[in-house]
């Protein structure tokens, strides 16, 4: 028997399996397809995901195989800023990695860390009782678990059988995307993606790796079964009919579609069964959010479901997750819903496009929309102290021992105390004490919660304990 089962081996699946092994939790990840996919539907990794893989150790691993391209989260709808206002981030930037390579590199994370991973298995169904959850594997095998999570897409199976609603609006838009190799020259195919970008902001051309290029295009129409990949006639098709030509597109690596349907699950978790990623949320693409919503659901989930498995879960910590990261989606769906709109060759939408390069002019308007699109303004309604950190994630800091986030990777909690007065005896299996009288905070101390947020600030051992109660449980 597995104590967590994951049906899905994507981005989503495999950060929360990883996850899930810090606190040695027996984890299976069952993945429907034999090989890994090669579809590129996501371009990079925002701050906030930079500085989660920073929090566990791994960035070294991205940051080689990726590039950095400066001003994250500075530009919507393509929308730039006059100037740029840095991010309160010591990531302040994009990290430019096609999802294949961020897929593979999550996989041996969590392979590195003892998660299972079996692929071909495809899930069928599942039964869940108050003990646990038995699924059924389409090759007649059964399995028993005490938790399931569907990391298993917008169509997720997990969240069709548990009756999760899912409103929102049916697509409308499709849009197909392709590497390939061309016969054009560079310089001819920047010429004309400029001059078609000036009309059809929702088309794009330009050099992936490889020697390939990556084009996006407008489909002719929704395709009635989007699970079917594309010809690389149909996309040569639309690249003639939006740019004049094709620019001898062939030999393709990848060929996808996406659409801009919008859909929010209206619940996270029925029992011993939850969903995360694209099975909770769905959007169009733009701005790039949707593989870095579902590592961070993952990184939210992570910690609240192996304190459940490890026995020291305290009443509703699970239960936050849903509370916490439903209403993040929800702000990333109004974003992308923006985004659409400003897209549009329409008068109306043009005129507010208009208005808001004019408002983006503003160092207070571009930074908001900045830490929105990046993920660093996050912050959790945790009500507590009060203060005004309270909830939002810690960024970087150097230590006299290293920096901050040296201390995270083992995914525990961590009560950084500048004043040497304060304890965790009771809950020091579960939150490190970390005595630094180095940096500068903006109170005495603070208690972060495994996913670096805040979950307390002060300097009274009394004031402490009820937070360390809510958030790591009984002490030994």
């Amino acid at each position: 028997m597995f104590d967590v089962i994951i049906s899905g081996g994507g981005p989503t699946g495999m950060m929360l399996a990883a996850e899930l092994r810090l606190h040695d939790v027996e984890v299976l990840v069952l993945e429907r397809d034999i090989e890994p996919s090669r579809a590129v539907r996501s371009l990079g990794l925002h701050p906030r995901s930079i500085e989660i893989l920073d929090q566990r150790g791994v960035l070294d691993r991205f940051l080689a195989v990726g590039r950095r391209y400066p001003g994250a989260g500075g530009s919507l709808a393509g929308i730039v800023p006059p100037h740029r206002v840095p991010l309160d981030s010591a990531h302040d930037y994009i990290l430019g990695l096609p999802q294949p390579v961020t897929d593979r590199l999550l996989t041996e994370r969590a392979i590195e860390l003892g998660a299972q991973l079996r692929r071909g298995a495809a899930l069928t169904g599942f039964d869940h009782d108050d003990h646990g959850v038995t699924v059924d594997l389409a090759d007649g095998t059964r399995l028993r678990s005490r938790w399931l999570v569907g990391c298993d897409g917008g169509r997720s199976l997990v969240r069709k059988q548990l009756g999760i609603p899912f409103p929102g609006e049916a697509a409308t838009t499709e849009w197909l995307l392709g590497e390939v190799a061309v016969t054009s020259t560079p310089e001819e195919i920047a010429a004309v993606s400029d001059r078609v970008r000036a009309v059809h902001r929702g088309f794009g051309i330009g050099p992936a790796d490889d020697g390939l290029f990556r084009a996006v295009v407008p489909a002719a129409s929704v395709a009635a079964d989007r699970t079917v990949a594309p010809a690389l006639e149909e996309l040569r098709t639309q690249l003639r009919a939006f740019a004049g030509t094709d620019f001898g597109a062939h030999a393709p690596r990848s060929l996808t579609r996406f659409t801009d349907a919008t859909r929010l699950a209206e619940r996270y978790r029925v029992g011993r069964v939850l969903i995360a990623g694209d099975a909770a949320h769905v959007h169009p693409p733009l701005g790039g959010q949707g593989l870095n919503l579902g590592i961070q659901d993952a990184f939210n989930l992570g910690w609240k479901l192996a304190a459940d498995v490890r026995g020291w879960a305290p009443a509703g910590l699970l239960d936050s997750y849903f509370h916490e990261r439903h209403p993040v989606a929800e702000e990333v769906l109004t974003l992308t819903r923006a985004q659409s709109v400003l897209l549009s060759p329409e008068p109306g939408p043009q005129a507010v496009r208009r208005l808001l390069t004019e408002l983006m002019g503003l160092d207070d308007v571009s930074r908001a929309i900045g830490e929105k699109v990046s993920g660093i303004g996050i912050r959790y309604a945790l009500g507590g102290d009060g203060h005004s950190v309270t909830g939002t994630r810690m960024r970087d800091l150097p230590l006299s021992s290293g920096r901050l986030y040296d201390h995270l990777h083992a995914g525990r909690g961590l009560l950084l105390d500048t004043t040497g007065t304060l304890s965790t005896h009771g809950w020091d299996d579960r939150v490190d004490h970390l005595v630094d009288g180095t940096p500068r905070l903006e109170a005495p101390a603070a208690l972060l919660r495994p996913d670096g947020h805040v979950a307390w600030t002060g300097t009274d051992q009394d004031a402490l304990e009820p937070h360390l109660l809510r958030w790591f449980g009984t002490p030994r």
